[in-house]
């Protein structure tokens, strides 16, 4: 008996730990670099993967993480999961040398005959704009967009029109410091969870950002506080504090959004679209 309490006590502790690890993930550059990290030496029972790590330590470095900048200039030094190649290992060392970091100051003076070569595998995406849109959009050409979206997703136009307002101001190149891009605002995450396969394209950054909002208005039984809330600041947030997290952007934004859409209940959809959303013409 007492050998079964023990199991079930470290099973409940294992639990524990993995719901604290969970809800301790985020996306700050930080957290990003730890998980490339982990990746890149196989720690923290993740399996080494060059590729992966490469990929995280590109996005905190395009968000500005010095140390990540290095660390890809350490992996094209060294020919980790690439091949070596001293022209992009001292792109990244010159960016984190910049930036202050010794040890890449003392690769870059170390190798001062090198020239640094743009990483073309990692840089900030370009804004690509669909050939049928104007650079900026006007209001009433984003409406033509959305009404015809939005129904096909079981959502009021006018509240998407609203979230459109609020993110981006209708301006199909926005992009923000934290890498949100397009009409609805799209960080790559959420883009990737949805299906997009290019948010800088205004019409699929639509059906993006309806998909999410026809999820949280099912998550969140329509309430449109919460909705716009979790939109804002993930529905991990919002259920963790149990409705508006105490977060001034936050509630700013739901109360911008709401004295223009002033529907506090949004019906809910009853089913996801028949079709994938990119398989749907315009």
């Amino acid at each position: 008996m007492i050998l079964k309490n023990l199991l079930i006590f470290a099973l409940l502790l294992s639990s524990f730990g993995q719901v604290v690890k969970a809800e301790s993930i985020n996306d700050s550059p930080e957290a990003i670099r730890l998980l490339a990290a982990n990746y890149e030496h196989g720690r923290e029972g993740v399996k080494q993967n060059f590729q992966q790590a490469f990929q995280l330590y590109c996005q905190a470095a395009l968000k500005g993480d010095t140390e990540s900048a290095y660390n890809l200039g350490f992996m094209y030094f060294n020919g980790r999961g690439m091949p070596r190649d001293l022209a992009f290992a001292l792109h990244w060392f010159k960016q984190a040398a910049n930036a202050g970091d010794t040890h890449a100051q003392n690769m870059v003076a170390r190798y001062a005959n090198v020239s640094p070569v743009d990483d073309e595998a990692c840089k900030q995406p370009v804004p690509k704009l669909n050939l049928v849109a104007e650079a900026n959009p006007n209001k009433q050409v984003v409406a033509g967009w959305v009404n015809q979206i939005a129904p096909r997703y079981g959502i009021d136009p006018e509240l998407v029109m609203a979230v459109i307002r609020a993110e981006s101001a209708f301006n199909v190149s926005a992009l923000s410091n934290k890498n949100a891009q397009g009409l609805m605002q799209l960080i790559p995450e959420t883009a990737a969870r949805f299906g997009v396969a290019d948010s800088w394209d205004p019409i699929q950054n639509i059906k993006g950002g309806t998909a999410y909002l026809h999820w949280l208005i099912r998550r969140f039984d329509g309430k449109v506080d919460l909705v716009l809330a979790a939109y804002n600041a993930g529905e991990g947030a919002v259920e963790r504090y149990h409705g508006v997290p105490p977060y001034r952007e936050t509630q700013n934004y739901v109360k911008q959004i709401q004295s223009w859409y002033s529907k506090a209940v949004h019906p809910i959809p009853l089913k996801e679209p028949e079709q994938p959303i990119f398989q749907q013409k315009i």
